[in-house]
């Protein structure tokens, strides 16, 4: 009775878990599959000091925080400082990082800079998402799924194993999911109430041992989204807000609502009578491997990936307001109108595409092993925004209805090569290694606007490296240091009225890790404790006003982000596993310089200065008992309790006036789910039924928020509550 080995590919091959001095949870397609777990956003919940989360703007866009890292703007040329894979292949945009996960074999986060192996825009660290490859026998899966707000989902897998004798096999995989809304927006049918969604997405692999020494495999990701935007509310106004919109009731409007409250029966204008939101992905991989002899392997990723998307942004909270409005140049009485506000917009369209090619070769030759490789990469994108808000003057007897619109895009070009050496001295029985790594990247970027005829161009190159050291104690306890250096990339603010560049974002982290198997394999733990020096910090400074909302990147700040992570599982008897993590994040400016817009001075606001998305805490703990139940099958039962401490969304309090008000104090999750399995069907087949519950505790969880400061008002949205179902799954 022994925990199972855990496999990853945190150095680019595939390796213990236990024998990877690097930080990295491992999360299994099985366990995903248990939780229901369809996107990257609920897998922050099984990761320390890992943050996903919707953005309110968009049913695709992501904000992603590891260690305290955190990229906020969905604009189609930002780029985040936490990388995400795809089966090796880097995914470019947080605006379209939001897709169904069709059929995962497991996820792993790597937390900490990884920019020897991984490159550019990992200065927090990087999440791998590794598909399923396709079985080597015949065989079909369907699993049904059906829950509470008539969220219902089907998924298929087909492996046709070895056809008709040949080395080629493939996978077809399709899932559907759709769901009503959790919020009854009276100004909308049923399955158009905000979190409503009509998805569907396609997976095909094939793969083939082509000859004794040479593979190839071939994927395809297809993902269409439709559906509506979470409802975001106000929770804070201005008196000149307040007093402005509170008189719509008597000009024939509908009612102003503010609440901190989570509100299930709302109303939301529509923009140009639509309420939905579409998004299309689509993604080739074609990976070869060729052993040229027991010790190398030459491998190679070629990728394509485009993303599409039609997005409407209703952040006003309330229904079609009147109010009496003004001429925005003239400022002569306009008349009593139908108000745009506080804030909407359009985001169409918004394309992405890009191309990359990593060529890779994987070897070992005595006490040596080693990765080194070349990587190109090319992406256009471009946005167009189109805006709608309703600007409240001071006093707040009258207002302007404002439409500004910018579009915007750029071309990104990087290229760069790597290795990775490492040694086992045998005098020390190899217990011993040693690592080092390099790799040198020169990015290219292009940037264009609307507002204004300068077009940006600007080259960046940069070199990092590792060091590292890791002793095997016993034969199962081994003690790591690392010292690791990451670089995000510089570029252009996307949103601002002009041409803003700024300088790439540097990180060296200090880590020691301890990982270790107590009890003959009964108990794992894995600690890790680290320090970030960040230099350069690129921070995203959100902005509104009569020119819409923007936001600005500045190399603000220098920073310290300190911390530690704990994780363990435990077999405490036969079928009962007991698993939980722990991490902590203490972050401080060491510098942030800010620009007062009133008094144009500079001052250092570090010590009150906070960083968005970053919870000091985050906690899981899970239990799992399984046993057998007479002749019929497997009972299984599953307890997940998660926990995270308050966040903040603005860095600043005074761009960000209703902070406070926006704020998350903290999110509490509770999940239940109990299965019967190993049902027999047909000669060969099997089957499972599972009763499954998520937030039991009906915790009014906030998702994300914004402050419109300069606009007067703030808000959130929350997700979802207390819900329930049903699975049935079945294999052939």
């Amino acid at each position: 009775m022994q925990l199972q080995e855990v496999t990853v590919t945190a150095r680019r091959q595939e390796e213990s878990l236990q024998e990877t001095p690097v930080s990295v949870t491992a999360v299994t397609g099985a366990l995903l599959d248990k939780l229901n777990i369809q996107d990257v956003t609920r897998v922050s919940e099984l990761a320390p000091n890992l943050l996903i989360a919707h953005q309110p703007s968009s049913t695709t866009a992501t904000t992603i925080s590891l260690r305290g890292i955190t990229q906020s703007e969905p604009a189609a040329t930002a780029e985040q400082g936490v990388g995400l894979y795809l089966d090796g292949v880097y995914i470019a945009r947080t605006a379209g990082a939001v897709f169904d996960l069709v059929d995962l074999e497991r996820i792993e986060v790597l937390r900490g800079p990884q920019g020897t192996l991984f490159g550019r825009n990992t200065t927090g660290g990087a999440v791998q998402l590794i598909s399923k490859k396709p079985g080597d026998q015949f065989g079909i899966e369907e699993k049904l799924s059906y829950g509470r707000f008539s969220d219902w989902y089907t998924r298929t897998r087909l492996d046709t194993g070895f056809i008709f004798g040949s080395p080629l096999k493939a996978t077809a995989a399709y899932l559907h999911r759709e769901r009503k809304g959790y919020v009854d927006n009276t100004l909308a049918p049923s399955d158009s109430d905000p979190g409503s969604f009509d998805n569907n997405a396609l997976w095909l692999a094939l793969s083939a041992d082509v000859a004794d020494r040479f593979r190839a495999s071939f994927t395809l990701d297809w993902n269409r989204r439709n559906g509506t935007p979470t409802f975001f509310q106000l929770t804070a106004a201005s008196a000149d807000v307040a007093a402005y919109y509170g008189r719509s009731p008597a000009l024939g409007g509908a009612p102003f609502t503010v609440s901190r409250e989570f509100l299930r029966t709302v109303q939301q204008a529509p923009f140009d009578g639509r309420f939905n939101s579409k998004s299309e992905t689509l993604g080739y991989n074609l990976s070869l491997e060729a052993d040229i002899n027991d010790g190398l392997t030459l491998k190679s990723i070629s990728s394509y990936r485009s993303f599409d998307q039609d997005t409407l942004c209703s952040l006003s909270g309330n229904g079609v307001m009147r109010g009496v409005t003004v001429d925005p140049v003239t400022y002569a009485f306009a008349g009593i109108q139908d108000l745009y506000g506080p804030y909407s917009c359009r985001n169409a369209p918004q394309r992405q595409f890009q191309y990359s090619e990593e060529l890779q070769a994987l070897g070992h030759a005595g006490q040596w092993s080693y990765v080194a490789g070349a990587f190109y990469f090319f992406e256009r994108s471009a946005e167009f925004n189109h805006q709608r808000l309703t600007y409240v003057l001071p006093g707040g007897v009258a207002a302007m209805n404002l439409t500004p619109y910018q579009a915007f895009g750029g071309e990104t070009e990087s290229v760069a090569g790597f290795g990775q050496l490492s040694y086992r001295p045998a005098v020390l029985d190899e217990k011993l290694e040693l690592t080092a790594g390099l790799r040198y990247t020169q990015d290219k970027k292009k940037f264009w606007s609307s507002l204004f005829s300068a077009q940006g161009n600007k080259d960046f190159s940069n070199t990092n490296w590792l060091t590292s050291v890791n002793y095997r104690l016993t034969s199962d306890i081994m003690g790591f240091a690392r010292v690791s250096t990451g670089y995000k990339a510089g570029g252009f603010s996307p949103r601002s009225n002009q041409l803003v560049p700024f300088k790439p974002e540097k990180a060296t982290a200090y880590e020691l890790g301890l990982k270790a198997e107590w009890f003959d394999r009964r108990l794992r733990t894995n600690l890790s404790l680290f320090q970030t020096n960040y230099e350069d910090l690129q921070v995203q400074q959100f902005l509104s006003g009569t020119r819409g909302a923007s936001t600005v990147t500045a190399n603000a700040a220098d920073a310290t982000i300190k911390g530690f992570e704990l994780e363990t599982v435990a077999l405490l008897a036969e079928g009962l596993t007991v698993d939980a993590s722990f991490g902590y994040l203490d972050p401080s400016y060491d510098e942030y310089l800010f620009r007062n817009p009133v008094t144009d001075q500079v001052t250092n606001v570090g010590s009150s200065a906070r960083f968005p998305h970053a919870a000091k805490e985050t906690l899981h703990v899970g239990a799992e008992y399984a046993f057998k139940l007479f002749s019929i099958g497997q009972l299984s039962m599953r307890l997940d309790w998660f926990d995270r401490s308050e966040r903040y969304f603005g860095g600043l309090d005074v761009i960000n006036p209703f902070n406070e008000l926006v704020k998350d104090p903290g999110t509490q999750n509770l999940r239940a789910r109990i299965a019967l399995s190993q049902l027999p069907l047909g000669s060969k087949g099997s089957w499972e039924v599972a009763l499954w519950g998520d937030n039991l505790t009906n915790h009014d969880n906030v998702g994300y928020g914004i402050d419109f400061g300069g606009l007067g008002f703030g808000g959130l949205f929350f997700t979802e509550p207390r819900r329930d179902g049903i699975d049935v799954s079945m294999k052939l």
